[in-house]
């Protein structure tokens, strides 16, 4: 009898847990490279609320652990907090590990902070543009966009069949694997290579 109680207690408080009344609702995405057919890309939005800061969904999600280590590392968390907007492309953990590891472990010491910061501000363009606006910005660019980052760098940005590919300032490529995840504080686009400006 007691066991039973104790059973019954333990599922009601479980039934009760979920009938909170505050209801996060994920951000939209649109999937921008490969089609329907194709696999879903590594990034997990689902993990990024619409209502929280780019810096606090990067802290969120699952796939975007070394991008968020590296955002506090820099002491950039603060800014990606703040009103924005901006528009990120974050790379995921799946792209950082294509950096060679000295290179990647330069970069988090403390001394390489102001590096590190470079690195990660290449990676975002103030303002918000949705997918749709770089698409126009390629079109009306006779097909290229050059984007101004916050680094004050130029990345530029084409179309390689529906997918808007990035070409950064030394020379390597990073597609857009899914666009349009949204924050309260702008937009973000899942990359899958890590960009690396002028040093």
């Amino acid at each position: 009898m007691k066991t039973h109680l104790i059973l019954t207690a333990a599922a009601a408080a479980l039934a009760l847990s979920g009938c909170g009344d505050k209801k996060e609702t994920p951000a939209e995405t649109t999937t921008v490279a490969g089609s329907e057919t194709a696999p879903a890309p590594a990034a997990s939005p689902s993990q990024m609320l619409a209502s929280s800061p780019i810096a606090a969904n990067l802290a969120a999600s699952p796939d975007h652990k070394s991008l968020a280590a590296a955002v506090t590392q820099a002491g950039l968390a603060e800014t990606l907090s703040s009103a924005g907007p901006f528009t990120l492309f974050a790379p995921t953990d799946a792209a950082f590990v294509q950096v060679p590891p000295v290179t990647r472990d330069g970069w988090m010491r403390p001394a390489q902070k102001d590096v590190l910061a470079g690195v990660l501000k290449y990676h975002v363009v103030p303002g918000k543009l949705s997918a749709a606006d770089l698409a126009a910005k390629i079109a009306e660019g006779s097909g290229k966009a050059v984007l101004k980052t916050a680094d004050g760098q130029d990345l530029t940005a084409t179309k390689s069949g529906d997918a808007i590919l990035l070409t950064s300032a030394s020379g390597n490529k990073a597609t857009v694997m899914l666009a349009d995840v949204g924050q309260s504080n702008g937009v973000v686009h899942v990359i899958d290579a890590v960009l690396v400006p002028k040093m």
